[in-house]
């Protein structure tokens, strides 16, 4: 029985030695059984919880062309350590007469037997699950104590004798030459060309271009903070570039910026592209400031006013604007009315995809392809095989595949759609907290195609066409000290709130999966 192998480990630390032995281990477990080993299949520094693995998926494809009988793997936990994939998988390799096999662990092909196997399988996803658990919890611990953790360093440190960050004297004085440039206006690519020139390389010992400094230039390590996923420390970093040079620097950045970037320092602008001034319709843009007492703050200005043509809209506080837009879209996308007909339309968008389904054509095409290849099949069987019949079956057998992974596109594409469940989705998803930036970016993505700022009123355009795409809220007069935009419109005004009517058709509808 011609028989493969398949290898993995998933952590960088882990040599080659590793794949060697279990590749061993599953030779001898196929010379003691009588099996010969066509292939090794092996993916080195992979994670097994997922399926996108090179090796693995070219195994699978080897499979579907029906190239072995048998694989064979060192452990269970080497197919995958997530439950629902390796039930897949096995599943799949089953019914293409494929069986799995486990040179340290038998299991036999019985009731009790794959009991046993699927019992293995979960404790392998529970092993993976509480040992990344158990991961993250050290590295948070480490990031409270402003300790390196894993992944490679800023230019211009290196891991302190204590696990700390700690000042690299080779490699700092070239960061801070960077920041002073770029602080004095010198274009990108004259400090990449005089860095190259000098023998300097990137972090990554690569040579430097215009797209280097980016990430370089808004980290705020530099300035002395430590932040790692929530965790954010000021003074956790020894200090290379002063406030003040970051900040003029990051003012540089802003004024070459494209209009569309929505990652900044500081944050995301997750409006940016959606929103627009009302005066003279140009988009708004991100923008830091130091205020009066020294604070930065963040703004979106108008490119009218910014470029001087004119237009006097004042900035927009960032945070602020993001806060009552997903608040104008939580109260009035996802009301129950809204959610109620959000779930007919997504029902009968999907109905009318099933009407017009293309795998139904490319079904038919696959049958027919299949009975010309038995067609042929039949004339070789009777010693009719020429020249011309090895290159027609080549030829139908390269259509037969690609019909059969344009069906599988297609079927994939079709949505399941059940009211019931578009409704529950959608009411858990209006209590979310509309100032977590990860709420407000659901909603703008999924809701907004535009939004218009005035002085005295907000438009909205929402991802729909039809009567009630759109809605208009007031501005308030008399605007709370720390006001929306500064010196000018104030805050938000929800008590009356607009009636959206019923849209017609949605612009991006994928939110319903998602």
């Amino acid at each position: 029985m011609q028989a493969v192998i398949y290898a993995r480990y998933s952590s960088h630390a882990q040599k080659d030695v590793s794949i060697e032995q279990q590749v061993e281990e599953c030779r001898e477990y196929a010379q003691q059984n009588n099996y010969t080993v066509t292939t090794v299949y092996a993916d080195r520094h992979t994670s097994g919880r997922s399926d996108r693995r090179p090796e693995f998926q070219r195994m699978m494809r080897d499979a579907d062309k029906r190239r072995f009988a048998m694989v064979i793997a060192y452990k269970s936990n080497r197919i995958s350590r997530n439950m629902m994939h390796a039930l897949q998988y096995e599943e799949r390799l089953s019914r293409l007469g494929i069986r799995v096999c486990y040179a340290k662990e038998e299991y036999g092909d019985t009731a009790a037997g794959r009991f046993a196997l699927r019992t293995m399988m979960n404790v392998n996803q529970f092993y993976s699950e509480s040992m990344a658990e158990d991961i993250r919890r050290g590295m948070m611990d480490n990031a409270q104590k402003c300790m390196v953790n894993s992944g490679s360093l800023p230019m211009g440190y290196m891991k302190g004798e204590d696990g700390r960050y700690a000042i690299n004297p080779d490699t700092a004085p070239i960061v801070q030459e960077i920041f002073r440039r770029v602080a004095g206006g010198e274009p990108y690519v004259d400090i990449a060309m005089d860095l190259n020139a000098r023998g300097i390389r990137t972090r990554r010992g690569n040579p430097w271009g215009r797209s280097s400094f980016h990430r370089m230039l808004c980290n705020q390590a530099y300035i002395g903070v430590y932040q790692f996923g929530e965790v954010r420390i000021e003074d956790g970093v020894p200090k290379l570039i002063s406030e003040e040079v970051f900040e003029q620097v990051q003012h540089k950045r802003n004024e070459t910026r494209h209009a569309r970037g929505r990652h900044q320092a500081g944050g995301e602008y997750l409006l940016t592209g959606k929103l627009f001034c009302g005066h003279c319709k140009r988009p708004m843009t991100g923008l830091s400031g130091t205020a009066r007492d020294g604070s930065l703050r963040y703004y979106y200005i108008c490119q009218g006013r910014r470029q001087n043509d004119g237009c006097t809209k004042a900035n927009v506080r960032r945070d602020r604007a993001h806060e009552h837009i997903a608040q104008a879209i939580q109260q009035l996308m996802l009301s129950d009315s809204a959610i109620a007909w959000l779930a007919d339309q997504a029902v009968a968008y999907g109905k009318h995809l099933r009407e017009t389904d293309p795998s139904k054509e490319t079904e038919q095409q696959l049958r027919d392809v299949q009975r010309a290849i038995n067609n042929i099949m039949k004339a070789i069987e009777q010693g009719i095989f020429t020249t011309t019949t090895k290159g027609r079956l080549e030829e139908l057998e390269g259509e037969q595949q690609t019909l059969t992974s344009r069906l599988n596109r297609e079927l994939r594409a079709l949505p399941d759609l059940n009211r019931e469940q578009i409704i529950y989705r959608m009411e858990s998803c209006r209590t979310g907290d509309i100032k977590d930036p990860a709420y407000q970016k659901f909603l703008f993505d999924t809701f907004l195609n535009a939004a218009y700022l005035y002085d005295d009123r907000l438009h909205l355009d929402f991802n729909y066409t039809g009567e009630g795409s759109s809605a208009t809220l007031p501005l308030g007069t008399s605007p709370p000290p720390d006001d929306l935009a500064e010196h000018a419109s104030g805050s938000f005004s929800l008590a009356q709130r607009p009636q959206t009517g019923v849209p017609c058709t949605t612009r991006n509808p994928g939110f319903i999966n998602n």
